[in-house]
């Protein structure tokens, strides 16, 4: 391999690890977009999702998803509540597990006890996986990509964020109650999904107290969207000097804000290498 920084041999590895590629081709595709991990796993996959599907998936899939349906005859586009658990099982995961929450995204899931068909087999077409053991296989790189923090529209961080809220909404619902908000964010916010903690700064857990002894309220969609954006600020400055009173924040996060600061004990932030107890 020719001479590397140790910064950039790191990110080779970690790109090798997410996408099963070789050395030399992790690399030049780091090269490509400055050492950028995130940009360049990014767009490894949107070259990949590109390229046409392997013979035959739409009849494998098809079949595959023909398995797992609950009632073939009135709803034989549909894998209700028992055929997901199945699949899901079959797949080897279990619902404590957030990659799940990003093989739903993938498949367009409409809600956590559904599958429909195009969702099914567009979904596991465009990740080039027609059968259950390639499937399977795909499911390290998507457990590598998940822990990335970034709100590019290509992140399957931010894209498995997103479409969560969908997925927790009861029929009828627009807002999530605070109970339901509380244990995905749980989920989606810590490993191993993305750790929201930063050196001095248990984000998660003030975020949690906050919402439970604060807020109390439910969550809409706008808070749950600006707090995704808020959590990528706050693990890139945890000093939060990014933040402006005068940022078209929801008051939720606004509020947390004062809260986070009055935990510190000062009102801008901590001094560098202070933790913060709970």
């Amino acid at each position: 391999m020719p001479s590397y920084s140790p910064t950039q041999r790191v990110a080779i590895q970690q790109f090798t690890g997410i996408t099963n590629v070789k050395d030399s081709a992790a690399a030049k595709q780091l090269k490509n977009h400055n050492w950028n991990l995130q940009q360049a796993v990014n767009a490894f996959y949107q070259s990949n999702n590109s390229a046409p599907a392997p013979s035959g998936a739409d009849q494998s899939l098809n079949k595959l998803f023909d398995k797992y349906r609950d009632n073939p005859k009135d709803e034989p586009d549909t894998i209700g509540v028992e055929g997901s658990m199945r699949y899901l099982s079959d797949l080897g995961l279990s619902l404590e597990d957030p990659i799940v929450l990003a093989v739903l995204t993938e498949l367009e899931a409409p809600t956590m006890g559904e599958l429909t068909r195009k969702g099914f087999v567009e979904g596991w077409k465009r990740l080039r996986a027609p059968d259950l053991p390639t499937q399977k296989s795909h499911l390290p790189s998507l457990r590598h990509s998940l822990p990335l923090p970034s709100t590019e529209p290509t992140s399957l961080f931010h894209r498995t964020y997103r479409h969560t809220f969908r997925l927790a909404l009861s029929p009828g619902q627009r807002t999530l109650p605070l109970d339901t908000a509380l244990e995905y964010f749980r989920l989606l916010l810590s490993p191993p999904s993305l750790a929201w903690n930063t050196r001095s700064t248990p984000w998660l857990d003030l975020w949690l107290e906050y919402l439970q002894g604060k807020w109390k309220k439910a969550i809409s969609k706008d808070v749950w969207e600006q707090t995704e954006v808020f959590v990528v600020k706050s693990l890139e400055d945890e000093g939060m000097g990014w933040w402006s009173e005068e940022g078209a924040w929801p008051s939720c996060l606004d509020e947390f804000v004062g809260f986070v600061r009055e935990r510190r004990g000062n009102g801008t932030g901590r001094e560098d290498g202070e933790e913060m107890e709970l």
